[in-house]
């Protein structure tokens, strides 16, 4: 596997950075896995799904970024479980969670948004955690569109659990109006979710004035075996590299 690019400044003031998208299960698994997880895939943005959201969840998410030698930038239970963490090239300029209408009956789902400047560059992330539902998830994906324009940025890149592969109706939708980074430049793996059926239910989207150069599940980091990619989690993360205009 060809490695992926590093994070870079390039003289024009555009930035290569490298976003990784997450679900880490609510940390229920083995932390150290994790860790060394996210700090083998060495990046500026996490875009994480299920982050703690109960009892003492600040403290937990800090503790998080400090172990991966990240900053906690918003999310967790003020948007019922995705979370942005980030390295310490992004300058965050503002953050904007929210949630969206609740189905009676079904997890209520939101988003975490944050507006950041790596670099030259400016970009605006969403992460986000889709329904269960197959007919929640399809209005939902409608919601995920709105709420990346609602942000009024030219650059932005989404990362999520979408709780369906891209033929579905939902992942199809989003996709059809987002670049889906695995699509657009296969690098890596592409089954995210552990469990049967095995498919590609998590995905890095961008706008389409990004630059993708890369996305896929990382297999054969440096220092992290297959049994931390199995154990961190029940989903395999994706990483992405992208090119944001300055």
């Amino acid at each position: 596997m060809d490695d992926l690019p590093g994070s870079v400044t390039e003289p024009d003031g555009s930035a290569v950075i490298r976003v990784l998208s997450y679900n880490i299960r609510s940390l229920r698994d083995d932390r150290a896995a994790l860790v060394r997880v996210i700090r083998a895939c060495a990046p500026d943005l996490v875009l994480i799904q299920e982050a703690p959201r109960f009892f003492r969840w600040r403290k937990a998410a800090v503790r998080l970024a400090d172990a991966t030698d990240l900053t906690y930038v918003t999310g967790g239970a003020t948007a019922t479980g995705p979370m942005i963490l980030s390295g310490l090239r992004a300058h965050v300029e503002r953050t904007e969670d929210s949630l969206m209408p609740r189905t009676p009956g079904l997890h209520q789902r939101g988003f975490a948004a944050a507006v950041l400047r790596i670099g030259g560059a400016r970009l605006a992330a969403v992460s986000t955690h889709l329904s269960l539902s197959p007919a929640e998830r399809y209005v939902q994906a409608g919601l995920v569109l709105d709420r990346v324009a609602s942000l009024g940025e030219p650059h932005v890149v989404l990362g999520g659990d979408f709780n369906e592969p891209p033929e579905r109706r939902g992942f199809a939708r989003i996709a059809a109006e987002l670049q889906d980074g695995h699509v657009v430049k296969p690098w890596g793996g592409d089954i995210t979710n552990m469990r049967p059926p095995f498919q590609r239910i998590d995905a890095v989207f961008a706008t389409r004035s990004v630059d993708v150069l890369g996305c896929g599940v990382p297999h054969g980091l440096p220092g992290v075996s297959d049994a931390d990619l199995r154990s961190a989690s029940d989903h395999f993360p994706v990483l992405a590299a992208l090119r944001v205009p300055a």
